[in-house]
């Protein structure tokens, strides 16, 4: 016959079970509790570097501009039927169509943006923006693609579209 003492738990056993089942559970709640606290921080974070950007342009420093941008090959951006892939021929693009020849970058205006924060490191972003030059008032949609990275919220992807340009 077995003996019955192997198969039963001590004390001493049944505490430390015990102590360690609650201690599991409320690390789990803590971090949901974080997790909650956190991504509801995102799209403000994600707001933020929108704003940057709105701040760079109205001053003219596209660098500063591009800084809400991943700075990296892979960067992607979609216009006027076009696709621009890196970093550095999405600025060449900007200068040549905002500072090159006379070109008036105008002060720049993004609103009605919507953040949906898909994972702890990811979101969508539509919005409207607006460009107030002497000559005309372009203007269109946007939907952004951003990550996390170790400096931050960058964009990743950027499809832009723009609407009939209505003269003022």
């Amino acid at each position: 016959m077995a003996d019955p003492t192997k198969h039963t738990i001590t004390g001493r056993r049944a505490a430390v079970l015990g102590i360690t089942l609650i201690a599991a559970v409320l690390m789990f709640v803590v971090g949901q509790l974080l997790a909650v606290r956190y991504r509801d921080a995102i799209p403000g974070d994600i707001r933020s570097v929108l704003d940057a950007q709105v701040e760079a342009w109205n001053r003219g420093d596209l660098e500063g501009f591009m800084a809400g941008y991943w700075n990296s090959d892979e960067l992607t951006f979609c216009s006027g039927g076009d696709v621009t892939k890196g970093w550095q021929p999405t600025l060449d693009r900007y200068r040549k169509r905002y500072q090159t020849g006379g070109a008036e970058m105008g002060h720049l205006a993004f609103d009605d943006v919507s953040v949906e924060v898909l994972t702890a490191d990811t979101a969508l972003v539509r919005g409207r923006w607006a460009l107030t030059r002497s000559k005309d008032t372009p203007h269109g949609l946007y939907t952004l693609q951003l990550k996390r990275f170790a400096d931050g919220w960058k964009v990743v992807y950027d499809h832009t579209s723009a609407a009939e340009a209505k003269p003022n």
